[in-house]
């Protein structure tokens, strides 16, 4: 009778680790899927935002009087379905980048959740000014300069912003140290845009310089 009773409890602890492994399994299934759902609705509110940044800057460009165009403003920001409100869109087709950016003040300008807009930074309408923009390389989700170091000489990089494009062209790019401040080596004296990222990897940082050669 005793050995009877030793099966059945192995049988018992067998049964029980099966039904722990599979809702472990099902677990970890059911962790993947929501990431992968909150991931899209992500990507969803995004390309939401983009085509609205888009339509508000052609409705900007076929209204020139201000009184207007602060209405129009107004108008977006009751009707903004996004839950993102971009005041700029980064553009650099040499390396399939297209992305919005937010206010300085906003909870998403941060680069744990997008490109941010530094607090030195200028926009592009200031006479002279510095736009400076920072983001991730890497491999993960919120990498968007990850490209950034096959910018080359004389590549073009758009900025759009408040019905205008800013062209800008790339004249210069070096690597600082990693030390949580950057030197920018710039012509004061011109429009620019500087983009900082991280080589990966290393402990260094990359500098992309570029000088504005059209407004549009």
């Amino acid at each position: 009778m005793l050995k009877i009773k030793e099966n059945n409890n192995k049988k018992d602890r067998k049964s029980q680790l099966l039904i722990v492994g599979s809702l472990l399994i099902l677990l970890g299934f059911s962790v993947i899927i929501g990431k992968m759902y909150f991931e899209q609705k992500s990507d969803d509110l995004k390309n939401i935002a983009l085509v609205e940044f888009y339509e508000e800057q052609d409705e900007i460009k076929n209204n020139s009087s201000s009184e207007t165009i602060e209405e129009i403003v107004v108008e977006k920001e009751e009707k903004n379905t996004s839950q993102l409100d971009y005041i700029a869109v980064l553009k650099i087709p040499s390396i399939g980048l297209e992305k919005g950016l937010v206010s300085k003040d906003s909870y998403y300008n941060n680069v744990n959740k997008n490109i941010k807009i530094l607090d030195e930074s200028d926009m592009p309408d200031k006479e002279n000014g510095n736009v400076i923009l920072a983001a991730h390389s890497g491999n993960g989700r919120t990498a968007f300069f990850k490209n950034l170091n096959k910018l080359k000489k004389d590549n073009i990089v758009s900025v759009f912003y408040n019905g205008y494009e800013y062209k800008y062209k790339m004249v210069n790019t070096y690597d600082v140290e990693k030390t949580g401040t950057v030197e920018i080596v710039r012509n004061s004296e011109k429009n620019t845009l500087t983009l900082i990222t991280c080589r990966h990897n290393t402990n260094k940082q990359i500098v992309v310089i570029c000088e504005l050669v059209e407004k549009m």
